[in-house]
C-alpha cells in the first residue's frame, strides 16, 4: 500500500532504526518511546490490523510477528526481566497507524492496568 507509512518503512523508502527483519516481518525503534525500550514490529506484507487476520496466510503472518518480538526481545536483553508485548486494535483500542504493528516494551516495570 503505496501510502502506509509502515509499508514505506518495511520496503526501506522510508529511513528508520531497524534491529531485526525476517523474510515476513520487520522490527524498528519506535520514534516517540513509551518505554527504555520500544520497538515495533510488522508483517512485511499489509494488513490494516488484526481483524484482517481470517485466514491462515494471515495467521502466518501473526506468527511470523510474534517470532520476531520474541527475538528482538532476547536481543534487547528483555527477556529475563519481563516485557510486554502489546496490539492495538481499532480506534477505541488506541490503534493509530492502520499496519497491523506489535509493540514490543521493556527497560522498566509494567504497570496495569495499562490505559
Amino acid at each position: 500500500m503505496s501510502n502506509c507509512i509502515f509499508c514505506r518503512i518495511a520496503s526501506g523508502e522510508i529511513p528508520s532504526t531497524i534491529v531485526a527483519r525476517s523474510p515476513e516481518a520487520v522490527a524498528f525503534r519506535d520514534q516517540n518511546p513509551q518505554a527504555p525500550t520500544h520497538v515495533l514490529v510488522i508483517p512485511v506484507r499489509h494488513y490494516a490490523g488484526l481483524n484482517d487476520l481470517t485466514d491462515a496466510d494471515g495467521v502466518r503472518h501473526l506468527a511470523a510477528v510474534t517470532a520476531l518480538a520474541l527475538q528482538v526481545a532476547k536481543q534487547e536483553g528483555l527477556w529475563e526481566d519481563g516485557y510486554r508485548v502489546v496490539f492495538n486494535s481499532g480506534a477505541n483500542g488506541g490503534q493509530s497507524v492502520y499496519h497491523l504493528h506489535a509493540h514490543l516494551l521493556g527497560g522498566r516495570k509494567m504497570s496495569w492496568p495499562p490505559g
